[in-house]
């Protein structure tokens, strides 16, 4: 509570010492428009629109959401600037935030299920899964950024921070630098408005989880020069399952500093706590076959005493300046502290009947993640002759520290006991873990070049190329003392003692990541593109269980073949896909136990999106995706030619909003309601593909209604997500990351799919 007043103590004074900056600099609504294009200059003159002014109708303002504007035509992509989708030669997609609102989302995993070519790999809690695209798993900053700066992933972040999520699906290291081909997450950040905003929010979740939100923003000064954006947030109580809680609380500040016509500096900064109790364990499969999926709504699926405490803070600054109509630049840098203490409930199969065993375990593997990214680009047209050129020259990167305790207990809480007849184990106690050291440091550092070539209004070819510096080390431990044991209320606590151990080194210097695209546009209002990229990173490594523990493989490889079209129909646009693409797959040599790259993972297959308006009162986001995903050549005859773990060969999702065409004055004008099918096929469940998780299908529906109250809008919001209470598996993937099963099928993991719930808020605008 201390660190959450001191940031507001912060952000306030900024806001305050802000207004002494000289109003000369302001230059008026024009100004603000010019210098908002930032990087990429012509092209990114649609940076200017904010989704907060769709909700600005002549002079009657709505509550946001109510337009159901489920079409984002702009699309964040780095060194290139902000274009159109339509344009852009590559498959992107956008979760706008409109659906954020209107779907009543919490966290930033909940909207994935909008997108038909990500899945997620649940660790432990729905809010803190690993995403992935295309069947390729994401690596935990590579692969995700907030404005366009890379940023660790896999933490909670409340979804109420962000104005949009957008996934680049494929490969894109010639544009980000060295990355897997699991897509390119983008996290956008509410900016302050031009029209003020004066919001709250109030709502339950489930049982009894009660929510508050207010979001502030705005404009202060001559003209304007001066934007800000607060953003407050409080959650507490029951989740869907009794006998257990959640907590949430944070403070972001958002500003916009005009200095002048041309100059504005982007200032972010929030601070995010995320506390649980009682929530069910994920899966170890242990050798046995996954068995149906559990009711998580059961009570102690998860102690009440076990959790998770975590922590994220994040800064963030931008400066973007317009040197002329043709060129501009953009210079940015982001630090972020991720903490946690885990002290969660684990499960382990014990029989293919699903008998499992729960152990309770403050883990030993990083709790404390920090980050500092940056980027510069200088965008720039020119002609050479009839020829037009859109150039970026710039570079971005990361430095990244991964902290891990040197010691940590664990005991078993429940010795044996069946996933449909879950067994308390009173009065446990919490499990903790001592020291610190620094497991892992990252150094990734890339030069980009790049060019739009504009023959004329039909045709046109962009490329890119990356040329990256990484720098990797790698600590692993030792067993310093044998662990020793000592029993706490009844339950035997093992303390294990480690021992900083070896640390090993992978480098590569101006590793090279292309990326090209053939690009024809029969009309203004179609696309069609095929991309080519290639991508060279860094190798993994493995802790345990090879002879070379804790080295890393040779560099990764990674390619894809893209081809494309895009069709916008009045206002609607479609979007299909079809890939091939290729990664270094890594694993333990069951003959030499050595730990290499040596498998392929391929996958290729085809994507459909749709997103924006049927008709004026029908709107429509979703799609389907067709993936044959293998792992090839790992010299083992159970493990060659199998099914990726985890990727499901069909996943479609199609989110339909109505409102109701009631006419002019009558008392439900205004009504709409909403539905969401989502569909994922069966998955194989380990690496020899002996078991599979089912497919599932879930249905969630909505209602909102506006109306307004003492001279202001409101909106009233009705939700259930998975109405029939469906059980599934929503998560399968390997244990270890990288593919270090490939001997083991025991890693393997999986998470079961969330009960129905219900969500309720009451929104106004003043």
């Amino acid at each position: 509570m201390v660190r959450m007043n001191t940031g507001m103590v912060w952000m306030f004074s900024a806001c305050l010492g802000a207004l002494f900056i000289p109003s000369a600099y302001a230059q008026g609504k024009k100004a603000q428009s010019s210098a908002a294009r930032g990087a990429g200059g012509k092209d990114n003159a649609v940076t200017s629109v904010n989704a907060e002014e769709m909700t600005v109708i002549g002079h009657h303002r709505m509550v946001a959401g109510a337009a159901a504007n489920y079409n984002k035509k702009t699309a964040n992509l780095g060194p290139l600037g902000t274009r159109r989708t339509l344009d852009a030669p590559m498959s992107i997609m956008t979760v706008p935030h409109d659906v954020i609102v209107n779907q009543q989302a919490r966290n930033i995993n909940d909207l994935m299920q909008y997108l038909p070519s990500v899945q997620l790999e649940t660790r432990a809690d729905p809010g803190t899964s690993r995403p992935q695209s295309r069947g390729f798993e994401a690596d935990v900053i590579s692969n995700s950024r907030i404005d366009g700066l890379n940023a660790f992933t896999v933490t909670p972040y409340a979804a109420e921070q962000f104005d949009n999520v957008q996934v680049l699906n494929g490969l894109a290291g010639a544009l980000y630098g060295p990355q897997n081909p699991a897509g390119t997450f983008e996290y956008g950040l509410k900016r302050p408005t031009d029209e003020r905003i004066n919001r709250l929010v109030v709502g339950v979740d489930s049982i009894g989880t009660l929510m508050e939100n207010v979001d502030s923003s705005g404009r202060l000064g001559k003209n304007g020069w001066f934007g800000y954006r607060i953003n407050l947030l409080h959650g507490d109580g029951t989740t869907y399952v009794q006998d257990s809680w959640v907590r949430r609380n944070m403070v972001s500040a958002d500003f916009d500093i005009h200095f002048d016509r041309d100059t504005v500096l982007e200032l972010d900064a929030s601070h995010y706590t995320y506390d649980e109790r009682g929530m069910p364990a994920g899966v170890n499969l242990n050798n046995m076959q996954l068995p149906e999926a559990p009711d998580l709504s059961r009570p102690h699926m998860g102690q009440d005493y076990a959790g998770y405490n975590s922590e994220n803070n994040v800064f963030l600054a931008k400066l973007k300046h317009r040197i002329n109509d043709d060129w501009s630049f953009v210079i940015g840098g982001l630090y972020q502290d991720s903490g946690r203490q885990v002290f969660e409930s684990a499960d382990t199969l014990i029989n293919n009947q699903g008998g499992y065993k729960q152990t309770i375990s403050a883990a030993t593997t990083v709790n404390d993640f920090k980050v500092g990214s940056n980027m510069a680009y200088i965008n720039g047209h020119v002609h050479t002759g009839f020829i037009r050129h859109d150039l970026v020259i710039g570079t971005n990167g990361y430095m990244a520290g991964g902290y891990n305790p040197l010691s940590g207990q664990s005991y078993t809480a429940v010795a044996s006991a069946s996933l449909y007849d879950p067994a308390v184990a009173p009065n446990g106690p919490q499990p903790y873990y001592r020291g610190n050291y620094e497991s892992q440091y990252v150094r990734y550092q890339s030069m980009i070049l790049g060019d739009t070539v504009h023959f004329n209004r039909h045709w046109s070819a962009m490329g890119t190329l990356a040329w990256s510096w990484l720098d990797q080390d790698s600590t692993g431990t030792v067993t310093e003392e044998a662990a020793t044991k000592q029993t706490v209320n009844g339950y035997v606590v093992s303390t294990t003692h480690l021992g900083k151990g070896k640390t090993t080194n992978a480098r590569a210097d101006a590793a090279f990541s292309p990326m090209a695209s053939l690009i024809y546009k029969p009309a203004d209002n179609q696309t069609a593109y095929f991309t080519y990229g290639r991508s060279l990173q860094a190798g993994t490594s493995v802790t345990a269980g090879a002879v070379n523990d804790n080295q890393f493989t040779s560099p990764v490889r990674s390619e894809e073949f893209e081809v494309g079209y895009k069709y916008m129909f009045r206002n609607i646009q479609f979007n299909v896909a079809g890939f091939r693409a290729t990664r270094s797959y890594a694993y333990i040599d069951p003959t030499s136990h050595v730990y290499g790259n040596f498998g392929t993972q391929r996958n290729y297959g085809v994507e459909f999106q749709a997103m924006g308006h049927i008709t004026p009162c029908l709107a429509v986001i979703g799609g389907m995706t067709w993936i044959d995903a293998e792992v090839l050549n790992t010299g083992n005859v159970r493990t060659s030619n199998k099914e990726a773990v985890g990727v499901a060969p069909l996943q479609a999702n199609v989110l339909l909003d109505y409102r109701i065409p009631f006419s002019q004055g009558f008392a439900l004008n205004g009504l709409a309601v909403n539905a969401n099918v989502h569909y994922t096929g069966r998955r194989a469940a380990d690496v020899y593909n002996s078991t599979y998780a089912g497919s599932y299908v879930t249905l969630d529906m909505g209602a909102r209604f506006p109306f307004r109250a003492a001279r202001h809008p409101w909106m009233a919001r009705f939700g259930v997500t998975n109405v029939a209470n469906e059980r599934y598996w929503s998560s399968v993937y390997n244990g270890t990351a990288a593919g270090t099963a490939v001997t083991a099928a025991g890693t393997s993991a999986a998470y079961a799919g969330l009960p129905r719930a219900y969500h309720f808020t009451l929104e106004a605008d003043f």
